[in-house]
């Protein structure tokens, strides 16, 4: 039985093994799904685990989409644009990181629910989704992408690869079309990010990145103002079916059914 895992920390989110597990189930694949919480010492010896066919793929998440880098042979085009990895696996004889972030985003936008060509986006956070978030933007083709972070110095780097983004320090107030939170602040239930009340306006669309909790606060306080929100379900769901696509050549089933069996977890 082949092996897969999600890495990260914290993993208890995550729903990448019911999901990976029930797409096995219905294309009759024989392997199990299971996620692990590593820390960052444990890195290298689990690519070597990789390297070994012990695991014969995995994704990445949170912390560890850049930090997972050092330990890869080769990046797809993808990887090496966000320099950010969440798919890993076996090509050749070589440790291939790929990026599925960037389509799984951009294809949770359905241009006729939320048309954001030409309009100006805010971006909370600057950690390992982030540059997925702003290739997917470029290529809906926003007029503005603006970065907030608590730590300026993680932005500032940002930009030195995208010098088309903008720099908003943490706090301060700009007015977007969108904001987008790609931190994991809203993990926990208790979990709230302070945003200036003007930003709440009935046009303004809000973004998480986040789908488990299916509401942060984040998005509850949007929601209670009336504006438009949206959960990282969606791009979740789509980034996975794409790692399931590199791993298996199986472009598996998205539809109510899935989404329905996802969301009463």
């Amino acid at each position: 039985m082949k092996k897969y895992l999600v890495i990260g920390n914290p993993l208890e989110h995550s729903l990448s093994p019911k999901i990976h597990n029930f797409w096995f189930k219905q294309n009759k694949i024989n392997a199990i799904y299971n996620k692990e919480t590593l820390e960052d010492a444990d890195l290298e010896n689990f690519i070597k685990m990789i390297r070994n066919k012990k695991i014969e793929g995995a994704n990445i998440t949170v912390p560890f989409k850049e930090k997972i880098i050092k330990f890869i042979d080769i990046l797809s085009d993808e990887a090496k644009d966000a320099n950010s990895v969440n798919t890993v696996y076996m090509s050749g004889n070589n440790i291939m990181g790929h990026n599925t972030d960037i389509a799984g985003f951009y294809l949770s936008l359905k241009p006729e629910t939320i048309n954001l060509k030409d309009k100006n986006i805010l971006i909370l956070g600057a950690g390992g989704v982030t540059p997925s978030i702003i290739l997917g933007l470029r290529m809906i083709g926003v007029k503005k992408i603006i970065v907030s972070n608590r730590t300026k110095d993680k932005v500032l780097k940002l930009k030195e690869r995208f010098s088309f983004i903008e720099v908003l320090n943490w706090g301060e107030t700009v007015k977007a079309n969108a904001i987008i939170n790609t931190t994991s602040v809203g993990l926990k239930k208790t979990d709230k990010i302070q945003l200036n009340s003007s930003l709440f306006t009935p046009d303004t669309f809000f973004y998480d990145v986040i789908y488990n909790p299916k509401e942060t606060n984040f998005l509850k306080k949007a929601k209670n103002e009336g504006c438009m929100v949206q959960n990282g379900l969606m791009m979740f769901i789509n980034q996975a079916a794409a790692s399931f696509k590199t791993w298996h050549n199986i472009m598996p089933n998205v539809d109510k059914n899935l989404i329905k069996f996802l969301q009463n977890d």
